[in-house]
């Protein structure tokens, strides 16, 4: 497994990291023994980075993480996004980034995932009602107690970023970056450059647009059905971009998930995508992006086919969209 490093100075962790938000919450029912089973190829493949948060299916996914791991702590690097506030009928109803939530809700997530330190600790969003400056404050006080390795940051702006990096070197931003997701290119990307943070990228195959659900998702329980390109008319407009990706991966002996994962890591070796396999069998099919060799040729064709705002409707809805990259 090639390995890249979050930060200048920060962790090794594999090329590719594995998403685990769908075993418990948001893309309809899954098998906890299978996302059991998914975890543990996933480590015996070489995958070292698990990437959580504490809201998945409101402890569940941490919970989930913790009965695959145990034995294998030593073996993986685990990221958890904190702070979305939930009601018991699983609707978000805000976000808490004040210093004391931070402190409570480590607390919970070191309790749920059965260990002494979290890897890479990160904000989901960024709280409009307190300085960034205050709830990094409180994580890199968990850093000196030993809770906490490295600080994240997640779907922030480039000002935020540099405003956070100011109080504690910042490991990574995990944000939405695709193929059909492209925004962050014009001023987050080359922050963190500057900066020398890595980017963890999420949705690499746009929520199963890619390889998946092109056509609409259909489970009981698939949150995708609310989101924007899932809806009306985008469906077909988003279906037909993905065709034009198939038939690109196609020439070169590949699906269009695993082209797709494949141009993710091309964009440089401080961006980490992560893969959202919620089995085997999907795990298995996207290992071999690992080895596709994308030229300069390749390259260029897809940036054509697929510039900034190439897909149809937001990614998220107009209250999601007021969430990020603030």
């Amino acid at each position: 497994m090639e390995m890249r490093r979050l930060g200048v100075e920060g962790p090794l962790v594999s090329a590719v990291g594995l998403g685990c938000m769908g075993m418990s919450d948001f893309y309809g029912p899954a098998d906890e023994g299978e996302s059991v089973a998914t975890i543990h190829e996933a480590i015996d493949r070489g995958v070292t980075f698990l990437n959580t948060g504490d809201f998945y299916g409101m402890g569940h996914n941490e919970l989930l993480i913790a009965r695959a791991i145990e034995g294998r702590r030593d073996r993986v690097f685990i990221s958890v996004k904190f702070g979305a506030l939930r009601t018991p009928d699983a609707r978000f109803i805000g976000f808490d980034g004040r210093p004391a939530a931070v402190r409570t809700f480590l607390a919970y997530s070191l309790k749920r995932l059965k260990t002494d330190y979290i890897d890479l600790y990160q904000p989901a969003r960024v709280d409009p009602s307190v300085p960034i400056e205050e709830t990094v404050g409180a994580i890199a006080e968990m850093v000196q107690a030993g809770y906490v390795r490295h600080i994240g940051l997640s779907e922030a702006s480039a000002a935020t970023v540099k405003r956070a990096q100011a109080v504690h070197p910042i490991a990574a931003l995990e944000t939405e970056y695709a193929v059909l997701t492209r925004e962050v290119e014009a001023e987050i990307l080359p922050a963190l450059r500057e900066l020398g943070i890595a980017t963890v990228a999420y949705g690499v195959l746009s929520r199963g647009l890619i390889g998946g659900v092109s056509k609409g998702p259909g489970a009981a329980g698939d949150h995708r059905s609310m989101l924007p390109r899932f809806q009306g008319d985008n469906v077909g407009a988003n279906a037909k971009l993905v065709d034009a990706l198939d038939a690109i991966a196609r020439e070169k002996g590949a699906t269009g998930a695993q082209l797709a994962i494949a141009w993710v890591l091309a964009r440089g070796q401080d961006v980490i995508p992560l893969i959202g396999a919620r089995t085997r069998i999907r795990l298995a099919e996207a290992i071999p992006a690992l080895d596709l060799t994308l030229t300069a040729d390749d390259l260029a064709r897809i940036d054509a086919a697929f510039p900034v705002g190439a897909a149809a409707g937001d990614r998220y809805d107009k209250h999601g969209m007021a969430m990020v990259n603030r």
